[in-house]
């Protein structure tokens, strides 16, 4: 089922001062699971009432249970361990920091619990209106978390590793379904790695070959929601260029993996980064399969200021004509705190941009 939404949003939110200062706090053993999880609850209450404010379609919890977007996979399972991989994040202005980052498999996956079913209970009883649930794209692990003379020690190929994270992901997507979550959003950053061309180069020297990868990582991404009952249910991902404290880490148009992307992938939605001219043109847009939903990431999350809601519209009516207007619908770019620390803005510029999102959804579809 694909509800069309026209106002949508990646997921997470700027956490409120008192959340991360309670994160900390449990994270130096000085209050308990029970004590932060009463903070979590009154700051998703206060988060989801901002939203309600705000005129949003759909509704998140902020990923406040997180400390990381991927944490809803890493703290569920065991196996994982500190990485020493490089990345480099860029900024405005031509900055660029190279950081070790990430975690590795450095052990059999063994679920210890359920990954998200926590955040889905207490979004059904609280939130206002449909609400979505993420969860990371197997695909955020199969090359990033496979690390030569370590995992595999545990897992003897790549694949191997895949079937495995196929099987967790999968089971939670279905115990998601049954308990009548409305929307699931897998996001992947990761298939962006195919858009740039030294993410590329850095595959091709591990021995790996991009375009197998990529079919690899997409029919993953399939599996995850093989034999779900759909009647009900939104299925979308998000692809994004990389997002923490502003900063980006790749670029480059969809065109080389439009026709893969949207031809394969088995999901209703399709939330795109479409905030800069990192992200290219809307011309790819024209391999999205008839009756399939392109969420326009146009609002920025990584800057404060907003944009022009003439100027939004019309890059609306200029991606129209490369799909019908009645498929599209708008959001941010991406989340606006894939981790704890956040993008540099205010809480106040957040709900300025989903004000915005709201407003230009209804200058364009004429929404009540």
């Amino acid at each position: 089922m694909s509800s069309r939404y026209r106002i949508d949003q990646v997921g997470s939110l700027l956490r409120p001062p008192e959340l991360i200062q309670a994160r900390a706090a449990f994270g130096r053993k000085e209050i308990g699971l029970e004590e932060l999880r009463k903070i979590e609850d009154r700051a998703i209450i206060d988060a989801l009432e901002m939203q309600r404010q705000a005129g949003v379609e759909v509704f998140s919890d902020g990923e406040y249970r997180r400390g990381l977007f991927l944490d809803a996979m890493t703290e569920a399972v065991e196996g994982f361990v500190p990485g020493n991989r490089s990345i480099t994040w860029r900024a405005s202005g031509g900055t660029a920091e190279t950081v070790k980052s990430g975690r590795i498999v450095g052990g059999r996956l063994r679920q210890k619990g359920r990954l998200v079913g926590h955040e889905a209970a207490f979004l059904k009883a609280n939130s206002p209106g449909p609400y979505k649930i993420t969860l990371p794209t197997p695909a955020q692990f199969m090359i990033a978390s496979y690390q030569e003379g370590v995992t595999d020690r545990f897992y003897a190929s790549r694949a191997e590793l895949t079937h495995d994270l196929v099987a967790i992901l999968r089971g939670e997507i279905q115990a998601l379904a049954a308990e009548g979550v409305p929307y699931i959003q897998m996001d992947a950053p990761s298939f962006t790695d195919f858009l740039d061309e030294r993410y590329r180069a850095n595959m091709i020297a591990a021995g790996l070959e991009p375009e197998r990868a990529l079919d690899e990582a997409l029919t993953a991404s399939n599996a995850c929601f093989a034999g779900i009952d759909r009647s009900d249910i939104t299925l979308a991902i998000h692809l994004c260029r990389g997002n923490q404290r502003s900063r980006w880490l790749k670029e480059g148009s969809y065109d080389l993996i439009a026709a893969k992307l949207f031809g394969m992938l088995d999901v209703d939605r399709f939330l795109l980064e479409y905030d800069s001219d990192r992200a290219g043109g809307f011309e790819p847009l024209r391999f999205v399969p008839r009756g399939k939903t392109v969420v326009l990431g146009l609002i920025t999350t990584k800057a404060p200021q907003l944009e022009s809601v003439d100027e939004l519209v019309r890059r609306i009516e200029e991606a129209s004509r490369y799909m019908p207007i009645e498929n599209l619908a708008v959001s941010p770019q991406c989340g606006f705190a894939s981790m704890i620390q956040g993008n540099l803005l205010s809480q106040d510029d957040q709900r300025r941009k989903l004000e915005l999102v709201a407003q230009v959804a209804r200058k364009v579809w004429g929404m009540n």
